[in-house]
């Protein structure tokens, strides 16, 4: 395997150091896409929002709360929590 430049090095140290803004962003997506899907987009897109909620490290009960009532007002209020606009 070739080694990495400087560059390529910098890169990956900054994707690993922002690792929880992205999952943050990338949940706040998921929230506007729950808000319209239906049927079996939507369970795919619970499926994502839990793996998001695990690597956020949120605790199981709370992901458990969050995906038993299937609400997205429940995962939108639990993002600006996790993001600190509360």
């Amino acid at each position: 395997m070739a080694e990495r430049s400087r560059y390529q090095e910098r890169l990956i140290r900054n994707y690993y150091k922002n690792q929880d803004t992205i999952e943050l962003d990338k949940l706040s997506g998921l929230v506007g896409d729950l808000y319209l899907a239906t049927g079996k987009k939507q369970e795919r897109l619970w499926d994502s929002a839990r793996l998001c909620l695990e690597k956020l490290k949120v605790p199981p009960v709370r992901i458990g709360h969050v995906l038993d009532e299937r609400k997205p007002e429940l995962l939108a209020r639990l993002v600006e929590e996790l993001s600190g606009k509360t």
